[in-house]
């Protein structure tokens, strides 16, 4: 689960971390009395959405200008016009695609004076199953350029579970980031203060983009990129609150309800599978007979017959499906519990593209049966070869 960025400073303030002071913005109408309650002479006007590169993204439309999704006003007027030309506009990054994403929320934060620009960050290693470091002294907006052309200046480190983070995690950030006197003692306190917020909030990615110093040799979070273990969200119900659902794709919402394990992509065919391996390798099957995936939906190994009729009504909601590809191997799944989900969604929600269902495993012969005796313009596929073949057949013509 991710956050905005205003929402993951204010928790980072919360444990104490150096956050410069800000206000979240609604209503267009509200920016300038935000803006007032900041000291100037500086104030950073900021789109709020689930995507990174906002400093160099572009304006869909005319009217927000042709600035990026980051903005520096020098009154409190002028912050307001930011906010008017971002608020309700689509912006697009290299992390949204080419859709972009409307920007419903804006933050103003009051300016910093920025001496250097540095990058850190916390994540899970799933090599080491550790919690690690990564630091860099090339922070700011270039830091995937900084990782792709030069990686020697990007160190990273884990810690071990079993004796914890100690000051020397803390010094080791600082002296690769070049920090003296007085900046390596903030640094050991900032990391500290990182790890315990990771740790206790089961964090996925902590990510500061960039860690300034200022022209007084003071360290700041001057943004700050934070998601969340989907796992563990029931352990924390003030992270749980944070959730912006307008940020995430209706599909995958409506399958998250569902405990549906659901990606939208771009492709034409629609899958459901049961096993995230076999989704996998039905996606690329269908890639093999060249088509593309619409999605990848694994519906799991004990779904019901009311779990199916929903991911089924999610695949046909999406307006570039073309055609529908139902894999199932009935292990833990009974294969006649499929094909009444899959008949009983058709039933209800109409069926307006081809469909191929390839069943086999537990029950496949009553599966069979019941599709066959559906009176549906169901194709059946003998195996997944043949199923990909037929599905691609059917939605290229």
């Amino acid at each position: 689960m991710n956050i905005h960025e205003y929402q993951a400073k204010a928790l980072l303030r919360s444990y104490g971390a150096p956050v410069s002071d800000g206000r979240v913005v609604l209503k267009a109408e509200d920016a300038k009395t935000a803006a007032g309650e900041l000291d100037g002479p500086l104030w950073v006007v900021k789109a709020q959405i689930h995507a990174g590169g906002r400093g160099k993204g572009k304006f869909k439309e005319p009217e927000a200008g042709e600035k990026g999704g980051v903005r520096l006003a020098k009154s409190v007027e002028e912050a307001e016009t930011l906010a008017k030309q971002m608020l309700g506009r689509t912006l697009v990054t290299h992390q949204t695609g080419p859709v972009g994403k409307q920007v419903n929320r804006i933050y103003i934060e009051a300016g910093s004076d920025i001496a250097r620009e540095l990058y850190l960050a916390l994540l899970v290693d799933r090599q080491s199953s550790r919690i690690s470091f990564v630091a860099s002294t090339e922070g700011g907006m270039d830091i995937e350029e900084v990782a792709a052309s030069t990686p020697e200046k990007i160190i990273s480190f884990s810690v071990d579970p079993a004796s914890g983070l100690s000051d020397f995690h803390g010094r080791r950030v600082a002296f690769s980031l070049g920090l003296e006197g007085n900046q390596v003692k903030q640094c050991v306190a900032l990391v500290k203060t990182l790890y315990k917020a990771f740790v206790e909030k089961d964090m996925e990615m902590l990510e500061i983009n960039p860690l300034i110093v200022t022209p007084e040799g003071q360290l700041k979070v001057l943004d700050a990129k934070v998601s969340f273990d989907g796992n563990a969200i029931y352990r924390h119900a003030d992270i749980a609150a944070l959730r912006d659902e307008t940020e995430e794709d209706p599909k995958e919402l409506a399958a998250s309800k569902f405990d549906l394990n659901y990606i939208a992509l771009d492709g034409e065919i629609g899958c459901m599978v049961n096993g995230a391996g076999l989704a996998m390798a039905t996606m690329d099957i269908i890639k093999l007979y060249g088509a593309e995936p619409a999605n990848f939906l694994d519906v799991g190994g004990g779904a019901t017959k009311e779990k199916v009729t929903e991911a089924f009504k999610i695949i046909t909601s999406d307006p570039n499906v073309k055609g529908i590809l139902v894999n199932i191997f009935g292990g833990i799944m009974r294969c006649d519990v499929i094909a009444e989900g899959v008949l009983a969604a058709v039933k209800e929600v109409g069926l307006q593209v081809p469909l191929v269902v390839r069943l086999e495993g537990t029950n496949v012969e009553l599966g069979k049966e019941i599709i066959r005796n559906s009176g549906l313009n169901v194709i059946a596929g003998d195996n997944l070869s043949d199923a990909a073949q037929k599905i691609v057949k059917a939605v290229k013509g």
